[in-house]
């Protein structure tokens, strides 16, 4: 069963949004799915977010090293 997700309306200046779409192009995610990505990592390394099993911040971290 999947899982439910919220949406929500977000507006962000038209330079961090072009800045953030290149970084998705550039990482073959979607806009959105950056930007959950990007959040996540910040709400998890804050310690708000229990230590969950998410592959993007496996990813991003394995990409570190490189």
């Amino acid at each position: 069963m999947a899982k439910e997700r919220k949406s929500f309306l977000l507006r962000v200046d038209p330079k961090l949004h072009d800045a953030l779409r290149r970084w998705a192009d550039d990482d073959f995610r979607s806009l959105n799915a950056q930007i959950e990505m990007l959040l996540r990592q910040v709400v998890h390394k804050s310690g708000r977010l229990k230590d969950e099993n998410h592959h993007e911040e496996r990813q991003t971290e394995e990409g570190k090293d490189d």
